[in-house]
């Protein structure tokens, strides 16, 4: 008989010798793998986050420069590149878990998903904004905007069958690099549309507030479809070997694509690679993938490989996911939390040691090791506010909190 535990505020599994199909310990695993996956995509978040808090001088470019962008800077960024897609492939999934729980009747999914998303928005214009600047000066529609239009579009389209999910998500996330190369200039009537969609670009360049959409939303629609569509494999009717098999298969049979179209140039990468000087610059090369809007082979390599990671958690208890777990069981207060403890101890450098890079405070290019470090040091900073926010959020009646 299996039983479940409460772990550092994560549910996690203790399993005997004998089969674990108790419904409810199943269901706690799944959810424990999921939460887990998203805490760990969340830590590589904030590695970036902390680059460009300390590190905005010396800016990326979409694909990055190679030659150009050193490469410790180059696959730290390349990290970072994993969060987005995995986490909206994880909201499909999670809101497709929410309509079906393991024990219940069936819950309004389009209620759920419409009121989430107008608040990821609401959040974007609003605390989002203001945590990366301190200031109101241009509105930057980044991923919250992005999610939250997701799981709009998701609450409109959630009623189609499994099938034409699947296929509607393919179309867009395979389809959408076919049109990578249309410009609609800035006087067309179908600009902001477009922009909104598909291109990145400025919405509104002129007034007391400028706009700039920085995540374009219709290839994520397509992510968080076929999260969506993936779900069912998660209930608790589905025996976890078999789960864990068709993730490592799927997984594998993305990376496998990936090899084919990347490496004779065929599709999904506007910019093909090239040999560079060296096998690192390479490598680079092969891996310079789009992520506004995300490519196709950008798809294919985040979620292939996110899929293997959540093959690999199905099984996996131990002091590492139950911090993950951790961070992922209140995603919405950690990622407002961090912004603002980046914003405030930025402030706090920039008064003590002034702006050394230019008007910005900043590390210097042969130093980005630095970055590390204050990423590290800052995990168990965040972690103990995130671990009782968690358990406070499971005690606590007020459905508001539920979203954070």
């Amino acid at each position: 008989m299996s039983t479940t535990t409460r772990l550092g505020g994560t549910a996690t599994l203790t399993r005997a010798p004998s089969p674990p199909f108790d419904a409810a310990a199943t269901h706690a695993r799944r959810i424990t793998s999921i939460d887990a996956l998203r805490g760990f995509v969340m830590i590589i978040m904030l590695l970036d986050h902390v680059r460009e808090t300390l590190y905005l001088h010396l800016q990326v470019t979409d694909p990055m420069t190679v030659p150009g962008t050193p490469p410790e800077v180059f696959f730290s960024r390349l990290a970072a590149h994993f969060c987005a897609p995995v986490f909206v492939f994880l909201t499909g999934l999670s809101a497709w878990l929410y309509a079906n729980p393991a024990k219940g009747v069936p819950r309004n999914v389009r209620s759920y998903l419409v009121k989430r998303g107008l608040l990821l928005i609401g959040l974007e214009l609003t605390l989002v904004n203001f945590a990366w600047s301190g200031t109101y000066n241009v509105l930057y529609l980044q991923v919250m905007w992005a999610i939250g239009f997701s799981m709009l579009a998701l609450a409109v389209l959630s009623g189609l069958p499994r099938w034409a999910l699947v296929v509607l998500g393919l179309l867009i996330v395979g389809g959408h690099n076919a049109f990578a190369g249309v410009v609609v200039p800035p006087d067309s009537a179908w600009y902001p549309l477009w922009t909104l969609m598909l291109h990145r670009g400025w919405l509104v360049t002129e007034g007391v507030v400028r706009v700039k959409l920085t995540y374009p939303a219709l290839p994520w629609v397509g992510v968080i479809l076929l999260g969506y569509a993936f779900a069912p494999l998660f209930t608790s009717a589905v025996d976890a070997v078999k789960r864990q098999r068709t993730l490592v298969v799927t997984g594998a049979a993305c990376l496998a694509l990936l090899l084919v179209l990347r490496g004779f140039n065929i599709y999904g990468e506007n910019a093909p690679w090239v040999h560079g000087a060296s096998a690192v610059e390479t490598a680079m090369s092969w891996l310079n993938f789009t992520k506004y809007p995300p490519s196709l082979d950008f798809v294919l390599l985040t979620l292939g490989a996110g899929l293997l990671l959540l093959a690999a958690l199905e099984f996996t208890d131990n002091a590492f996911t139950r911090v993950c777990s951790t961070f992922g069981g209140a995603p919405m207060f950690y990622y407002l939390f961090h912004l603002y403890v980046l914003l405030v101890g930025y402030r706090v450098m920039l008064a003590l040691v002034g702006p050394n890079q230019g008007s910005r405070f900043g590390v210097n290019a042969d130093a980005f090791w630095i970055v590390w470090v204050v990423w590290l040091a800052m995990l168990p900073l965040l972690y103990f506010p995130v671990k009782a926010f968690g358990a406070y959020k499971r005690r606590s009646t007020m459905a508001w909190i539920k979203y954070f």
